[in-house]
């Protein structure tokens, strides 16, 4: 059955889905609404030009950069890759020309449906490039990709993201794969991440902003923004401080000031009851911010709130965007040598996995929030929130971190030949690597699965949970092995997706399914007198089956899967099964 149509308001005109379903807004005015043109400026925006009530389509953007591009020599648009579906990625580099100037990207709708960056990337744009804010170009570039998940984008429909307040159709969240792109940095499946992690090592910029749009629960704050682990939690130390003490404010001062309402981004313990509050937690190079975070890039995370007008969360970025080249110009040499600091640290462990704090770590006193009661609603049976449009405030905790498990990292890791895929990705990201042309014997830690699950399909992938046992033994590298050296700029970088405990390595993504694999059969009365040879002479696999045959009650009873898992313990005849195939070189 088809989707029933928006209502129809008295008019005849359509009405948004939102002003059915969402609840009520509170009147704003800003400064920030004197930035919209006139409705006869030959320079409007599509979106402007709509009272922002929609957003213009791939074309029409592409045609109106185009335009452009063609009336300023500051303007030059480019391609830089193609989507799953074919279509150009494009991004617009504004210039005032020159060598060696530093370079801020910004980028707009990974996730197609929170698509404010676009919209208010043209209107800067046009006034950088006619209206006479070029001089925020003398001392950094401004590289700007309009859309980032292009595919997605082009499936507009009134249902996609109902959570946001306009505009009135809106892409998807994933490209035409359903990969989440804000989740394929680590693991680079998608041509579209793949042509971004290409621009970013092409441009090394200064400052990385990628502009999204919330869910959660109701405030009165309109424009929120955070960085990897909100700043807190960062591995790098150098690029984080820049960003909590010199962007942070630089961005709140400047949106207050324009009349909107600015915070670091509160991510919810709990949407139904928000002063559970709200979580600070360290990231994974899959985000955007994670892997800026891993590879020593300043990157920002713009937030903003879902259920503010279109209008009102397009200028919002637009002040935010302004004030970001302002303060990366002032601070240039600053922020380059946070990068420099941070790229020549060697950290020797990773954290993989934490826990939520006992206690908070922190509050905001006077935390400006909406009011709401509940109702029984017929659609879901029970209690659901309605939210009044009641200013109030109230006391936050924040939510904070305790680490539960780090690696060391070691001197170097070694991929086999054959994981070409690996190999490739680590290419990509621009990871140092040198490929061996004669046998190498060293010692190395070997590692082992225990147990592993695979999970529900995710991003293309099926990932894979276990645990790990580790042990030291010599091995022979043949021709052809890669070692990757944990002493380089991106290290951490290598340690996330390399290191089997990391919850972004490409073991967790399910990049070796080879190792989940069954031992190859033969007849049960020769397996039963290995195994039993198995257990008479190796103490360490007699203690993990006797551990096993306690803990799993439906093993202990299934003779054929007792006797697969000794054979697969029995020599090295089986170099796969549950061999994590990537080695770690010890000091």
């Amino acid at each position: 059955m088809a989707a029933a149509a928006p209502a129809v308001a008295a008019d005849g005109a359509p009405r948004s889905l939102a002003s059915e379903i969402l609840p009520p807004t509170i009147p704003w005015k800003g400064a920030s609404e004197r930035l919209i043109v006139e409705p006869n400026d030959p320079w409007i925006t599509p979106a402007e030009a709509s009272g922002f009530r929609t957003t213009p389509r791939y074309a029409e953007v592409r045609a109106w950069l185009d335009r452009l591009d063609a009336a300023s020599p500051l303007i030059t648009v480019k391609g830089f890759g193609r989507t799953t579906e074919g279509r150009e990625m494009i991004y617009v580099r504004a210039s005032k020309g020159g060598t060696g100037k530093p370079v801020v990207l910004i980028q707009g709708g990974i996730h197609s449906g929170e698509i404010d960056g676009k919209d208010a990337g043209l209107m800067l744009l046009r006034d950088i490039a006619l209206r006479g804010k070029d001089d925020l170009l003398d001392k950094v570039d401004l590289v700007f990709v309009p859309i980032y998940n292009i595919d997605g984008h082009e499936q507009m429909s009134p249902y996609n993201y109902p959570h946001i307040r306009g505009p009135v159709e809106k892409g998807r969240d994933s490209n035409a794969r359903n990969i989440d792109l804000n989740r394929d940095y680590a693991k680079l499946d998608a041509p579209e991440s793949q042509a971004m992690i290409g621009l970013i090592r092409s441009l090394d910029p200064i400052l990385y902003i990628d502009c999204h749009v919330s869910e959660g629960f109701d405030m009165q704050y309109d424009v929120t923004y955070t960085y990897a682990g909100w700043g807190t939690y960062a591995r790098h130390r150098a690029t984080a401080g820049w960003l909590q003490n010199r962007f942070g404010p630089a961005v709140s001062q400047a949106l207050t000031a324009a009349g909107h309402v600015p915070t670091i981004y509160p991510s919810p313990i709990d949407v139904r009851q928000p002063d559970k509050g709200i979580r600070y937690s360290p990231e994974g190079p899959r985000y955007s911010t994670g892997y800026g975070d891993f590879i020593g890039m300043p990157t920002v995370l713009v937030e903003n709130h879902m259920l503010k007008p279109y209008r009102r969360r397009v200028l919002g970025t637009y002040v935010l965007l302004e004030a970001a080249l302002k303060i990366a110009g002032t601070d240039a040499a600053r922020i380059a040598a946070a990068k420099t600091q941070d790229r020549a640290s060697r950290p020797a462990e990773l954290l993989t996995r934490w826990k939520p704090s006992p206690t908070p770590i922190g509050w905001i006193e006077g935390f400006k929030g909406i009011a709401f009661d509940t109702y029984l609603s017929p659609a879901s049976g029970r209690q659901e929130q309605r939210w009044l449009g009641k200013p109030i405030t109230f006391r936050m905790p924040i939510i904070g971190q305790i680490p539960t498990e780090t690696v060391r990292l070691p001197k170097a890791w070694w991929v086999p030949r054959e994981q070409t895929e690996v190999i490739d990705r680590l290419r990509l990201h621009g990871i140092a690597f040198e490929t061996i042309t004669a046998p190498r014997t060293l010692g190395v830690d070997q590692v082992r699965l225990v147990d592993p699950k695979v999970t529900e399909p995710k991003e293309g992938r099926y990932p894979i949970t276990a645990a790990f046992t580790h042990h030291r033994a010599e091995q022979v590298m043949p021709a052809g092995s890669v070692r990757v050296p944990a002493d380089q700029p991106l290290g951490l970088l290598a340690a996330a997706l390399l290191e089997p405990e990391s919850q972004d390595s490409f073991l967790a993504w399910g990049f070796f399914p080879e190792m989940l694999a069954s031992a190859p059969n033969t007849d049960s009365f020769v397996v039963a007198r290995l195994g039993e040879h198995v257990l008479a002479t190796d103490p360490t696999v007699k203690a993990a089956f006797d551990a096993k045959l306690r803990a799993e009650p439906s093993f202990a009873a299934d003779p054929d899967a007792r006797l697969a898992w000794l054979y697969a313990q029995a020599g090295p005849g089986h170099p796969f099964v549950l061999r994590y195939p990537i080695t770690r070189e010890l000091d």
